[in-house]
């Protein structure tokens, strides 16, 4: 569940919770206004710019501290990391070769493509100030015709050639991992019950738990994607540390 957003009085015009915060942090970082090794602004400074409390300013920052982004000193400040800290590797899936890894079939099925503007919640977490329409794709991804993951996409549409991709073809998942570069992101997992859409869609009973990884990517100027990955009972991840 995305945290409620705190009410912002200052330049930005919109709600801002702390992974907005976070995305504005990583866009700073990302455009070098704030520079490897530099100080950047006190918590009081950046509670009062983006009108919040100083409380949802240190959860963003203790996040991309966490990640190795910045460094934090009691009574020194919040550094920019110099040389970020090396955690462990995680490589964005192609949920085909995930699937065909482990011996089975892997189809999909495209089912719902729409352009629309995402709810706020999600136009936070991407870190955009505007109201812009996105494309939102749902796709289903089975093994041997048994659900595995449901894949609930919000994609920024400047990233799309002309013509677009035909995503009922080649899906969304394996066409960014191949074509779009990303330079900065974050991921969360969580276990939760599956919703009613994630139940009929994975065909598990409602409030079955799931594994679940929400991912956000952007490019150097503009977020690329926020998608949530409902995976069916069973799932195993593995990484290199």
């Amino acid at each position: 569940m995305v945290p409620r957003p705190c009410v912002c009085v200052g330049p930005f015009k919109m709600k801002l919770g702390w992974e907005a915060i976070r995305a504005e942090v990583l866009r700073r970082i990302r455009t070098r206004i704030w520079a490897p090794g530099g100080l950047i602004p006190s918590e009081e400074a950046l509670a009062l710019e983006f009108g919040c409390a100083r409380a949802t300013v240190n959860r963003a920052l203790q996040e991309l501290a966490n990640s190795g982004v910045l460094e934090r000193k009691r009574k020194a400040g919040t550094r920019v990391a110099a040389l970020p800290v090396r955690k462990a590797t995680l490589e964005i899936p192609v949920i085909r070769q995930e699937i065909e890894a482990r011996g089975q079939a892997h189809s999909f099925r495209l089912l719902s493509r729409l352009l629309k503007v995402p709810p706020l919640a999600i136009l936070a977490r991407l870190g955009v100030q505007d109201t812009v329409a996105m494309l939102h794709l749902q796709t289903l991804h089975l093994a041997g015709g048994i659900p595995q993951v449901f894949e609930d996409r919000w994609l920024n549409p400047s990233v799309l050639p002309d013509p677009a991709p035909d995503f009922s073809i080649l899906s969304v998942n394996e066409w960014l991992v191949a074509s779009v570069a990303f330079s900065i992101g974050d991921i969360a997992f969580s276990a939760e019950p599956a919703s009613a859409q994630e139940a009929d869609a994975l065909a598990v009973g409602p409030g079955t738990a799931l594994f679940i990884t929400e991912r956000t990517t952007w490019a150097t100027d503009a977020p690329i994607t926020w998608v949530r990955l409902s995976h069916a009972p069973g799932y195993r991840l593995q990484t290199l540390l």
